[in-house]
């Protein structure tokens, strides 16, 4: 296969502020979990808070160093979160009513997903810098972002250039980022 040019994709690095103006009032977002939650994304988003209504978030298990910003009541018509699995950053969230849990095995997600009983317009994804194919790889946890992002309409990556390259099905060309 011939190399591909970064520099063709060069439009579409753009800073985080403006890569989440794709999201919309509405929509279902995927966020990558595990250890490679897309933090910087995140808190993009958040700052948008105060414009987006009905945003659902849905997080496999996610390990972060703090609670999620989007939870905090100021953005209650915001954000809803939803997720299989109530990790440390949503807890207090989802019990003080601000979330929901939906009942099932981390490894049935994608089915739900593929089969549209949990719908995603928007794919958030922490991706290595890019190989010299033009793939960028899901890095070191891919949980429910794989088949988020096969599902999803709209797939905004941060690129890490700290996130190392893993070969195998967690892997996306730019052209679909």
């Amino acid at each position: 296969m011939p190399s591909t040019s970064i520099s063709a994709f060069s439009e579409r690095f753009v800073s985080a502020d403006e890569a989440v103006k794709l999201i919309k009032s509405g929509d279902h977002i995927c966020i990558q979990g595990s250890t490679s939650t897309p933090e910087t994304l995140i808190d993009a988003m958040t700052r948008r808070g105060h414009e987006l209504r009905g945003v659902t978030l849905y997080s496999g298990f996610s390990v972060s160093d703090r609670e999620a910003p989007y939870c905090c009541p100021e953005f209650k018509d915001s954000f809803l979160v939803d997720t299989c699995f109530v990790s440390g950053n949503v807890r207090r969230w989802i019990n003080e009513g601000y979330g929901t849990t939906f009942p099932c095995f981390l490894g049935e997600v994608p089915a739900l997903f593929r089969d549209g009983t949990l719908p995603v317009d928007v794919a958030l994804l922490n991706c290595s810098m890019p190989d010299e194919k033009g793939y960028v790889s899901f890095g070191v946890s891919a949980d429910i972002a794989t088949s988020g992002a096969e599902c999803a309409r709209t797939i905004i990556a941060q690129i890490n250039p700290n996130m190392p390259f893993s070969y195998g099905d967690p892997v996306i060309h730019l052209s679909k980022i």
